[in-house]
């Protein structure tokens, strides 16, 4: 069994397989990188342990808050009827 963990964000990787830090849940390497990796100084992507850093793809900040802003307008619609 092959167990890693990032020393910058604590990712974890047990056979190749990505498991967030906080949750412990099954990831998505690129979400990773687009959550958190890509968004590291330049001094932390140097001991970066996700093979996606650098990635363009996934999950990001910015979407999430259209999800959220999207969400929220609806939500406002179904409210105003």
């Amino acid at each position: 069994m092959d167990i890693r963990q990032c020393s910058i964000c604590g990712a974890n990787w047990i056979d190749k397989q990505h498991y967030w830090s906080g949750t412990g849940k099954k990831g998505n390497e690129l979400d990773l990188a687009g959550l958190v990796c890509n968004n590291l100084t330049d001094e932390k992507k140097q001991n970066c342990a996700n093979p996606r850093l650098g990635e363009k793809g996934g999950q990001t900040w910015a979407k999430r808050l259209t999800q959220i802003d999207n969400a929220l307008e609806e939500s406002k619609l179904n409210h105003d009827r």
